[in-house]
């Protein structure tokens, strides 16, 4: 088969490049750089594509940046609408449809920051400019499909983790090599994450499929427990700091955040998600056979 993916030199877009041709396939990349077969930067080009394709795979987009203004705010619509509507244009012009596309969202779309096993009919409720963007695009592509008659799958990842990943898991990491890390509340809160090479090898389960899921490790490690691994990897023992002097630390933040322009290392924003349970139920994803590794029990593959 051939496979259209969109992002496939990113984190995880290579995972599914790999995840595919080792299967067999034939894998033609598109994005912005000149590493890919179709170079096009999406957000404002509409690309000519081959005219046989058997599945798309859409998982280029812009994340893991906190918008500093107007414009960085406006990148997210450009890169994940903008850059969706156009390559549904681009699908538009085949003369054959492609079988089936699966378009990678994320959990951001319900606008959450606290929440215990959120299910796929939980109400999308994103306020951020990456939220929004991504529930744009699911929608356009969800009416795509259906004007078209072309199977969508869309997945919902919470945090998603690897070797050299971007993101959250990379700043707690690069925090406890630096001795400024603590759990705050002895760390009880859980948060959802998922291998980015499990999520890889289920996308032809999704492509067969159809349908909106969560795909999470079934796990949802603890603060706790997640630092403890990467402390006993790095040699690095993990510290406590109480509620009672994380709160006003946290508010400091917030003030120096207003005064410099820009996030502070520890906010009030911060302290919530690092005080509070959010994690997604996968098991919509289980019922096709989704058999997600646990992070905990792997450190191998991310540290």
């Amino acid at each position: 088969m051939t496979v259209l993916i969109t992002g496939a030199n990113g984190f995880l877009g290579s995972h599914i490049k790999r995840s595919w041709e080792n299967r067999g396939h034939e894998t033609i990349e598109i994005g912005r750089s000149a590493q890919n077969q179709i170079q096009c930067d999406l957000s404002n080009e509409i690309p000519v594509l081959p005219k046989v394709i058997d599945y798309v795979i859409h998982s280029a987009g812009k994340a893991h940046v906190v918008p500093k203004n107007e414009a960085e705010r406006n990148a997210f619509h450009e890169v994940n609408v903008t850059g969706t509507k156009n390559l549904l244009n681009a699908l538009d012009k085949l003369e054959k449809k492609p079988k089936g596309l699966l378009f990678v969202s994320s959990a951001s779309v319900y606008g959450r920051q606290t929440g215990k096993l959120l299910k796929e009919n939980s109400e999308l409720n994103a306020q951020d400019p990456y939220g929004k963007s991504k529930v744009l695009g699911e929608q356009m592509v969800t009416e795509w499909g259906i004007e078209n008659e072309v199977l969508i799958a869309i997945i919902r990842p919470p945090l998603i983790i690897g070797k050299n990943a971007p993101g959250n898991l990379k700043q707690m990491i690069d925090a406890i090599k630096k001795g400024k890390y603590r759990n705050i509340d002895k760390g009880k809160a859980r948060r959802s994450m998922v291998f980015a090479e499990d999520i890889a090898d289920f996308s032809p389960s999704l492509l067969s499929q159809g349908g909106i899921y969560n795909v999470t490790d079934g796990i949802d490690p603890s603060f706790n427990e997640l630092s403890a691994v990467i402390g006993d990897k790095l040699g690095v023992k993990i510290y406590n700091l109480p509620l009672v002097l994380a709160k006003p630390l946290a508010l400091t933040g917030d003030v120096l955040g207003k005064c410099f322009g820009r996030e502070m290392p520890f906010s009030s924003q911060k302290l919530l998600k690092m005080t509070n349970d959010l994690t997604l139920d996968s098991s919509a994803a289980k019922n096709i056979g989704w058999m997600p590794k646990s992070v905990l029990a792997h450190p191998d593959l991310w540290l």
